[in-house]
């Protein structure tokens, strides 16, 4: 991340706090699995969640799961990339450098950063 602060999964944007995450979907728990880098080197959020990846549902239920664990509203976070990938690019609106800190501080505490 430009800034240089963690974790690099996210990075601050005009719009909000923007964050690549690898999705697998029907896994067999809700839960984040840890950070991984994909093929050009960028750090991606590695996340599972039960449901099935029909109709968006996958989606909704990784942003329902990010916003109980970040302690967010549901609405303020969208999936503005990958929608049917299992790579994904989420941004959560508002106030972007108070949002990285609380993420910083949560993957710090998950033994993430």
């Amino acid at each position: 991340m430009s800034d240089g602060g963690s974790p690099l999964f996210c990075d601050i944007t005009p719009q909000g706090l923007r964050l690549r995450i690898r999705l697998t979907p029907s896994g067999r728990r809700d839960g984040i699995d840890g950070v991984m880098e994909d093929a050009d080197g960028q750090r991606m959020l590695k996340a599972s969640v039960t449901t099935v990846p029909e109709g968006g549902k996958a989606n909704q239920a990784l942003i329902k799961m990010l916003a109980k664990e970040w302690k967010v509203a549901k609405s303020a976070i969208t999936v503005v990339q990958g929608q049917t990938s299992r790579n994904k690019v989420l941004m959560i609106s508002g106030e972007a450098a108070a949002m990285h800190n609380i993420i910083a501080a949560w993957a710090q505490d998950k033994g993430l950063a």
